[in-house]
């Protein structure tokens, strides 16, 4: 199918499974999916992660931002109980991930940066074959379409490109149904049709309730679906909430022109009343306001901000 076919719809599993085969562990719902009290990791005698405190609420996209070594891979693989930490306390899913086992495994699924899978199967086979590892799986084939691989099902993993790796990574994390999904650079390689079908695929798992941490290096990807975030500094949280009360807390509009060969630059959350000035006393005085510019500040503008010295 092409890129940019209609996103397929993700449809709660209601039908009953074939006899013999395990049902979903239940397990008690949780009001926050992530909850973390002053975490801290060392390497040696460099620090991390000075303390960490985070909660995400269930049910929410959560996007973890910062430059590379700021601590978020750490974090992340610590949530997913495949790293220890030095100190404080972490839960996911109602459970102490340091020490979670095969059922909080089921519960959760993950994109890392990069992966290693079976070159030799095709996309139908790993997938039936991750399937089988989970008690409730969605069908393979559904997530097939989900993340647009239909015309590679039946392609060896070895021929796919770069991007059509990370849809199948995306597959490899979603076919087991997971409460909470971990998505770390998930859509990196993709072209930007493929971008906005994953965009859709997040934003439908969202609606059916599961929970998403997000870790990304474009902006525009955290902007679109988080639904707060946290923007990390040398292993500590300078910055959290939603893109929209972040950018509200700062000065909101920037207003560029030139003037006698100089380019002015200011900022301001009353751009109306600025713009008034600037041109009746530009028109007061017969001049024009050269390279004009009117443009609301961004949540890339507010990252690097707020990461520039470590960039």
């Amino acid at each position: 199918m092409p890129e940019c076919a209609e996103t397929v719809p993700i449809r709660p599993r209601t039908a009953a499974r074939p006899p013999g085969e395990a049902a979903r562990i239940s397990s008690p719902a949780v009001e926050h999916a992530i909850e973390v009290r002053g975490l801290r990791k060392s390497y040696g005698r460099h620090e991390v992660l000075h303390g960490l405190d985070l909660d995400v609420p269930a049910g929410e996209v959560f996007a973890l931002l910062g430059p590379n070594g700021a601590g978020k891979t750490t974090t992340v693989e610590i949530l997913e109980g495949y790293r220890n930490r030095d100190g404080g306390e972490a839960r996911v899913l109602g459970t102490d991930p340091g020490r979670a086992g095969r059922a909080f495994r089921a519960r959760i699924g993950i994109v890392l940066q990069s992966s290693a899978v079976y070159p030799t199967l095709s996309v139908s086979e790993l997938l039936d074959l991750f399937a089988g590892y989970y008690p409730a799986p969605r069908e393979p084939s559904e997530v097939v379409r989900l993340v647009g691989l239909e015309e590679k099902r039946d392609a060896r993993v070895r021929t796919l490109s770069g991007g059509q790796l990370r849809r199948l990574d995306l597959g490899l994390a979603l076919v087991g149904d997971p409460e909470l999904v971990f998505l770390d650079e998930p859509t990196t390689g993709f072209d930007p049709a493929a971008r906005r079908r994953a965009w859709n695929t997040i934003r439908g798992l969202r609606a059916l309730g599961k929970t998403i941490l997000l870790t990304t290096h474009y902006m525009e990807e955290a902007q679109a679906l988080a639904d707060r975030l946290a923007i990390l500094r040398d292993g500590r949280i300078v910055a959290t909430g939603s893109p929209r009360d972040l950018l509200d807390g700062h000065a909101a509009v920037e207003i560029r022109y030139r003037s006698g060969g100089e380019e002015i630059v200011l900022e301001t959350e009353e751009p109306t009343r600025v713009l008034h000035q600037l041109t009746q006393t530009a028109l007061a005085r017969g001049d024009e306001l050269d390279s004009l510019q009117v443009r609301r500040r961004t949540l890339e503008d507010l990252y690097l901000e707020l990461t520039r010295d470590e960039e």
